[in-house]
């Protein structure tokens, strides 16, 4: 499948991923607009093998092919915190 990755110039790493390159028919208006102007990042010849950094290929075609995008945001943020927490709880229930 053909697609189009656009980044958000307002939302950093948010990418919106269309069939068409500059067709946004399907996205809905109120997601553009927090979106803001899209920008052109590349075009892709994906198929369910093509290895992505975030998405899942498959996923991505998927939701191209229902609902005409796909929306991929950035992934949450690491709670080092609650990482050292568990860590140090483990360690504890080890001993």
């Amino acid at each position: 499948m053909l697609c189009a990755v656009y980044k958000s110039i307002r939302k950093p790493q948010t990418y919106i991923f269309v069939a068409k390159r500059d067709d946004f028919s399907q996205v809905p208006a109120p997601l553009l607009e927090k979106f803001g102007p899209p920008q052109l990042v590349s075009v892709l010849n994906m198929n369910n093998d093509t290895k992505m950094a975030i998405a899942e290929a498959p996923k991505v075609i998927k939701a191209i092919a229902e609902t005409g995008f796909y929306l991929q945001l950035p992934p949450p943020p690491v709670d080092y915190l609650q990482d050292h927490k568990n860590r140090k709880k483990q360690e504890l229930e080890s001993q």
